[in-house]
């Protein structure tokens, strides 16, 4: 609405930036609110340190990803795509909170499940709007339908899930996933279009959460945030029309998350055991082995934040 209205006579940057303010300002009001009907987490007897999170605020994502939303329609182009794109990322958000809210956690394959749907159903949209033009290092293809669908499925599955596995210490992945964002928008910000808009503002909604989130936290953004943060990040892949560049811009959650999820498909499907003696998340492996390593939890996200700062340096010496 504000960008048709004051694009003209300011500029998109400066309605963005004015979008990421607002932004900021509405989720940390909201937030600070403490709505009682975002539930209490219960802490994780098999996770170590899992009492400390016991009574905190939990599935706050639903807050941060409906002021995003709203102050997206207001700042940001709206068309037929967008709004889909809109109504998808509320989806992945409400299936993370509703697991949040449940008292029994949803199963694996109802998750899998969930999100294998809202993949099929972005990346059709996707290549109805975008077509199915790619970038790899500085060559132009052109991918058959089904084989673009096929890789963009694969790429949203993945990155809600290994941003959701790297949701669990105090700040983490929320930073990484700004450090994401951030690559893309500096790297691709004009192949991505109106989505440097979207992007702006849910970095302002994220850096609000993160008032309440970082060491010793109060609040927990739950499945809700983590979930839709990765079908962000997913998104700006396909748009910045370097998909392959997610390997590189999101490495660090890549390696955090996904080897976990590969140690679990491995040996649930195929009874085959990898990485036997390594904990995962791997941010678990390195604040939890006595012997070599023990980081505390600031540590490990200033470590894995700088971690990605380099990759993202290195993608821009290959990719720019």
């Amino acid at each position: 609405m504000f960008l048709s209205l004051l694009g003209n006579q300011i500029g998109a940057h400066r309605v963005a930036a004015i979008g990421f303010l607002v932004s900021w300002v509405f989720t940390f009001i909201a937030l600070n609110r403490r709505f009682s009907f975002l539930p209490l987490d219960q802490g994780k007897a098999f996770v170590e340190g899992g009492d400390q999170s016991k009574g905190k605020l939990r599935g706050v994502g639903l807050v941060i990803i409906i002021a995003f939303i709203v102050t997206g329609l207001l700042f940001a182009e709206v068309s037929p795509e967008y709004v889909i794109f809109l109504i998808l990322i509320f989806a992945v958000m409400m299936s993370g909170y509703l697991d949040d809210a449940s008292d029994t956690p949803w199963s694996d394959y109802k998750k899998g499940a969930i999100d294998l749907g809202i993949s099929i159903i972005y990346v059709v949209s996707f290549i109805h709007w975008n077509g199915t033009e790619i970038q790899f290092f500085h060559w132009t293809l052109t991918l058959h339908p089904l084989l673009y669908a096929i890789l963009g499925i694969i790429l949203i599955w993945v990155s809600i899930n290994v941003t959701n596995c790297a949701d669990g210490i105090d700040g983490l992945c929320t930073t990484l996933v700004i450090i994401t964002i951030g690559s893309f928008l500096v790297i691709f910000g004009k192949n991505l279009g109106n989505y440097v808009g979207y992007s702006v503002i849910l970095i302002g909604a994220m850096l609000a959460y993160l008032c309440f989130n970082t060491l010793p936290s109060t609040m927990l953004m739950g499945d809700a945030g983590s979930r839709a943060f990765g079908f962000f990040i997913a998104v700006l892949a396909m748009k910045s029309r370097h998909p392959f560049s997610f390997l590189l811009f999101a490495i660090v959650l890549i390696l955090d998350g996904g080897l976990g999820l590969a140690k679990i498909f491995l040996l649930r499907f195929l009874k085959i055991r990898i990485l036997a003696n390594t904990r995962t998340p791997l941010h678990d492996e390195v604040r939890k082995n006595q012997a070599n390593r023990n980081w505390s939890k600031t540590q490990i996200v200033f470590r894995f934040a700088i971690v990605q700062v380099m990759f993202s340096m290195l993608a821009y010496i290959l990719l720019a």
